[in-house]
């Protein structure tokens, strides 16, 4: 898929994957992007490496890694609001990051002055089967390379 086809969900998910892989070494599993209409989610799942996750099994060291992930997004975050900026022809004016050790989320909300709450659930597959439906039809998504994004 051509970036002129890709939704802008879809590139700034490809966006922040690469950016998370130059920049820890590591790719995050996916990458979902939840674009409302002053915010931006970004949220990459699985997204410690398996030092980090060995790292943060204990309080000090989730600590550690907790600290570690916001740096690397201060550091990072005007390439990213740049990017941001280019796809979506907007400015971001707040950006805060993030992680969570235990599953390896990572996540990164850019808003315009809004509060945002992130709520992680349950895998869509476990979810699904519980209640024998199928979500799919409700979620656009990028299927290549582990990208989703939901439109706002």
């Amino acid at each position: 898929m051509s970036s002129s086809t890709q939704s802008a969900a879809e590139q700034i998910a490809k966006i922040a994957k690469a950016m998370q892989q130059q920049r820890t070494g590591h790719a995050p599993k996916a990458v979902t992007v939840v674009m409302g209409e002053d915010t931006l989610v970004v949220t990459l799942l699985d997204a410690l490496s398996p030092a980090e996750r060995a790292l943060a099994q204990s309080p000090e060291g989730m600590a550690q890694v907790q600290e570690y992930h916001r740096r690397l997004f201060t550091s990072s975050n005007d390439e990213m609001r740049r990017e941001i900026a280019r796809i979506t022809g907007r400015e971001v004016r707040e950006a805060a990051a993030e992680i969570e050790p235990s599953t390896g989320t990572v996540v990164h909300a850019f808003t315009s002055g809004a509060m945002v709450q992130v709520y992680l659930l349950t895998s869509q597959t476990t979810a699904e089967a519980e209640r024998g439906g199928d979500a799919q039809d409700r979620l656009g998504r990028a299927e290549d390379e582990g990208l989703h994004s939901v439109p706002g």
